[in-house]
């Protein structure tokens, strides 16, 4: 196979998920964009893997929520005190968000401590139930952070949790229609993105919504997140025939695809 055939064997595949596991395409097509919760542990794995995407259905006159399941405190670096930093991460994110339209939540439970129990699951399966979103975005669970894992699993249960008529809650229950994990450098095992979404009319505002965070300007010194994410999103353009575009990986649990017997 020469490098033609291989680039439009990728591009083939690019589309086909669009057409197929792509709820954004098919909302496109068929109906008016509706609510997409982003929700992860910490600020920056919010915006810097998820904001494009909460970007690009507001512009289409969509919703979108970021919860953040703590402040992300402990990224501080030496010369700032933690809780310091965990107030500039939560004006950061306030800021993100209003400048991509979409409406900021967080919870205060404590980075690299996030407990997973029923408390915290129950508490994001009324976040669920209060603004019924129809998509769920958050962690992939082959990661190495332990936030990230349980963030995972937190999330796994509050969907089950807002969708049970017979659970009692202060809002009526609310089934997410479809649920996809973001490609993430700390949730990278067994990551295997079947969704692209082009993110070209939201680039340069997505950019500027993560410059808000120190992190993404070098200033904890951890990760070269500003390199790695806008480089991700030209690669990830190549692969699916865009600009740039953010990749997807779709739950297993929702990949059934109805077809004639034959």
């Amino acid at each position: 196979m020469n490098r033609r055939s291989f680039a439009q064997s990728v591009s083939g595949m690019a589309v086909l998920s669009l057409t197929k596991a792509s709820v954004w395409a098919q909302a496109t097509a068929e109906a008016k964009p509706g609510k997409i919760m982003a929700i992860a542990a910490h600020p920056g794995d919010g915006l810097f893997t998820m904001g494009a995407v909460l970007a690009q259905q507001i512009e289409r006159g969509g919703a979108g929520v970021l919860l953040s399941l703590s402040l992300g405190e402990k990224g501080a670096p030496r010369s700032i005190p933690v809780e310091q930093y965990g107030e500039m991460q939560r004006t950061a994110t306030q800021k993100a968000a209003a400048l991509l339209g979409a409406e900021a939540i967080l919870f205060s439970y404590p980075d690299a401590e996030m407990p997973f129990n029923e408390e915290i699951s129950l508490r994001v399966c009324d976040v669920i139930r209060q603004h019924k979103p129809e998509v769920v975005v958050t962690h992939w669970s082959g990661s190495w952070h332990k936030d990230h894992q349980n963030c995972h699993l937190i999330v796994r249960d509050a969907i089950f949790y807002a969708g049970l008529e017979t659970l009692p809650r202060s809002q009526p229950a609310h089934s997410v229609s479809k649920t996809f994990y973001a490609e993430n450098w700390e949730d990278a095992a067994n990551f295997l993105p079947d969704t692209y979404v082009s993110i070209e009319s939201v680039y340069e505002k997505w950019l500027e919504a993560c410059d808000f965070y120190p992190m993404w300007r070098g200033q904890t010194g951890f990760f070269r997140y500003n390199d790695y994410y806008s480089s991700l999103a030209v690669m990830r353009g190549c692969l699916s025939g865009a600009k740039h575009a953010v990749a997807l990986m779709s739950d297993l649990n929702q990949r059934t695809e109805h077809v004639p017997f034959l």
